[in-house]
Parts: structure tokens; C-alpha cells; sequence
């Protein structure tokens, strides 16, 4: 049986895209394949983001950045990229999808009240795709 695999991308790999792959490990468990990247890699996963994941039971406090894999690119199941900055171009045969997440910062919301509002959006979507991912296949 195949397991489906899926990449979050963002731009630095220290923010949304490390939330998303998190979140997904707690909602989809061994179920899927899960990887982050980014399309230009930070030092460091942002602290706020996750202090933010820790208040779920999320620990992502030892991930670090990583650039994107064109290998793993071509080999997972979904590519999603998280906000408007990071692009990735379309490989033939897998599924890209873009969330243009929520910005509380556009609103005046900063610090971990912003970080929580995002992690809440990224949240829903990522319930939504580890639904996708694991339901079962009817012929």
C-alpha cells in the first residue's frame, strides 16, 4: 500500500511551512510521509512558531531549515507552499496547492497572539489535507 507523502514549503523553513509539517505528524501520526523546506532556508526555526505548537503538544524545537530536495520534490505526493512569498515550480504529476495564510500582522497582531492565529489557520488546513491523505480509496 502507498503511503502518501506531502512537502510544506515556505521561504526561510522557520516558520509556517515547520508548523504545517508538525501539525500534520500529529494529525495523520505514521499515515503520511511528512517533509518541510524552504526556498531559502534560515539558521533557525522561528522561537514564537514554535512556542505556539508547544501549547498544542507540538514540539518542533529541534527541527532545522532545510532547502528543497528537487529529488523529494519529484517524489511526493503534494507540494504545499505556505503565504505568498515562496515558489516552487510545477513538477509534472505531483499536486501543488498554495494557503495563502492568515497575516494577523496586517491587522496589528504580533508576537505569539499572531503566532497562534496562524497556527490555528495552518491547523484547519492541515486537518483538511491529513482527511484527503488517508481516506480510504473506493473503486
Amino acid at each position: 500500500m502507498h503511503k502518501p507523502s506531502v512537502l510544506f514549503v515556505c521561504v526561510k523553513n522557520g516558520g509556517k511551512s515547520q508548523m504545517a509539517a508538525g501539525l500534520m505528524r500529529k494529525a495523520a501520526g505514521d499515515a503520511v510521509e511528512v517533509h518541510s523546506a524552504g526556498t531559502k532556508p534560515g539558521a533557525a526555526v522561528n522561537a514564537l512558531s514554535a512556542q505556539s505548537l508547544l501549547e498544542v503538544g507540538v514540539d518542533i524545537t529541534a527541527e532545522t531549515p532545510q532547502a528543497i530536495d528537487p529529488q523529494l520534490l519529484r517524489a511526493v505526493d503534494v507540494v504545499v507552499t505556505l503565504g505568498r512569498e515562496a515558489h516552487v515550480d510545477p513538477v509534472p504529476g505531483t499536486r501543488f496547492e498554495n494557503w495563502d495564510t492568515d497575516e494577523p500582522s496586517q491587522r496589528g497582531i504580533d508576537g505569539i497572539e499572531r503566532m497562534r492565529l496562524v497556527r490555528d489557520d495552518i491547523a484547519a488546513r492541515v486537518d483538511q489535507l491529513a482527511a484527503q491523505l488517508t481516506a480510504p480509496t473506493h473503486p
